[in-house]
């Protein structure tokens, strides 16, 4: 049996890929180092993004684990350029998945490289793995498992959450486990 737990981030201060957390956000990431403490995590994954490799640290240093930086774990690029609708444009991905705007990817693209890594975990050899990630990702990961979700899963994610799935030899489980 294996648990993956998918982390979406602290809160941050932005969207660029350096944005820091918030003060919320390192207080945050000490809460999540003692949430995830006790469950035996051998392996952490993350987004190269600063605000997913520092809400992930406390946990890191904690346990004496090495941060993997994993590019494919980064956020979805919806649009190269500003979208002054990127709410309604988001949506509209959820329902259909082949959607690109200029420069973006489509649901179904960043669905694709995120399960690469899942899949990578579930064909290694670590049985509790921490990846973090961001919401959009971290949603179309978890609809990877479950149809259910879609963008109203997405729009009720809390900074942080915390998804765990759970596969063994016969069936796949996913469950909000953050409190």
């Amino acid at each position: 049996m294996k648990h993956i737990y998918i982390v979406r981030h602290c809160s941050a201060e932005g969207q660029s890929s350096d944005a820091p957390l918030t003060r919320e956000g390192t207080n945050q990431a000490e809460l999540l180092a003692d949430f995830l403490e006790d469950r035996h995590i051998d392996k952490i994954l993350s987004s190269p993004y600063a605000r997913a490799m520092t809400s992930i640290e406390p946990l890191a240093q904690g346990l004496r684990l090495q941060i993997h930086e994993d590019p494919r774990l980064s956020e979805r690029v919806l649009s190269s350029e500003p979208l002054h609708n990127w709410l309604d444009c988001l949506e509209q991905t959820f329902a259909d998945f082949e959607l690109a705007y200029n420069g973006g990817e489509t649901s179904a693209q960043a669905m694709n490289r995120a399960i690469q890594v899942v899949n990578e975990v579930l064909a290694g050899s670590h049985h509790d793995v921490v990846i973090v990630t961001h919401g959009n990702l971290m949603t179309l990961m978890l609809r990877h498992f479950d149809e259910r979700f879609g963008i109203e899963a997405w729009a009720a994610l809390t900074n942080p959450d915390v998804y765990r799935i759970t596969v063994d030899e016969s069936e796949t489980t996913v469950e909000r486990v953050w409190r």
